[in-house]
């Protein structure tokens, strides 16, 4: 995908809220988000999910209607001419959101599901492929196969965390050197740090920690990082927990640009 290179060898950059929650939200977080990246070099996408599938409670939100969200994110990368990512759930959901957006993500949960994957990957978009929290680094190589064997080489692999007991995530940095031998690694520092099973049924998480998973990723030669942010977190419709302040986003991005730089030196 030509528009995840940078000429500083930057590191690139998905990021947004977890939810299209409606257009002026939708709009404002990217407005912003696009200001930044564009300030310091970062190749951006848009992230936002059109619907929620996975929830833990049935009155959990779910989305505004899948059609008007997908509007959404098309306007979105229309107006910023950016590349937009949005995650499916369904074999019917690959040809419906590849109408509106540049790459398909498949959530962690689903990433085993072949019927899914190659669906995905036979719009020939960009398909982002979210390790599962129970799967090896290694078990990845099988799961970019599928895409390159349904006849689309541009497949890309998130670490979002592996379960460690039941209500806790563990990064496991050995894991990306391992695959960027199959695709492009990008960290999924937000949701790397969920608390899940929580007994409210709501998914807690770590935001303190969010400066910490993204600097060792940069330093570990990440290809990209996934950063899910919010100008008013704890009011947002899903992730909250474990979202970013947009305000805190520059100075965030500043100082790992900064260390992306110091790192480049050392592999020149």
């Amino acid at each position: 995908m030509a528009q995840l290179n940078s000429k500083e060898n930057n590191f690139f950059l998905f990021a947004g809220p977890c939810a299209i929650e409606g257009e002026d939200m939708a709009m404002k977080i990217a407005e912003k988000i696009v200001s930044i990246t564009e300030k310091l070099h970062i190749p951006y996408v848009f992230k936002g999910s059109f619907k929620k599938a996975n929830r833990s409670r049935i009155d959990s939100f779910t989305g505004i209607g899948d059609e008007r969200a997908l509007r959404i994110l098309e306007k979105v990368g229309k107006t910023f001419g950016i590349p937009t990512v949005t995650d499916i759930h369904e074999v019917s959901d690959a040809e419906l959101a590849a109408q509106y957006v540049d790459v398909l993500q498949i959530p962690a949960f689903l990433v085993r599901q072949t019927d899914l994957v190659v669906a995905a990957a036979k719009t020939g978009k960009v398909v982002n492929l979210k390790k599962g929290q129970f799967m090896s680094p290694e078990s990845m190589k099988h799961a970019v196969q599928k895409v390159k064997d349904s006849g689309n080489n541009n497949a890309l692999i998130t670490d979002r965390g592996t379960m460690f007991g039941y209500q806790d995530l563990i990064v496991d940095f050995r894991g990306i050197p391992t695959m960027r031998s199959y695709a492009p690694v990008i960290m999924d520092v937000t949701h790397s740090l969920q608390q899940p099973n929580q007994t409210s049924g709501v998914t807690g998480g770590r935001p303190d920690m969010i400066e910490t998973i993204a600097r060792a990723a940069i330093v570990n030669n990440v290809d990209g990082l996934f950063i899910e942010t919010h100008f008013d977190p704890i009011n947002a419709k899903s992730d909250g927990a474990n979202m970013l302040h947009l305000d805190l986003l520059e100075g965030l991005l500043t100082r790992l640009t900064a260390i992306r730089k110091t790192i480049n030196s050392f592999n020149e």
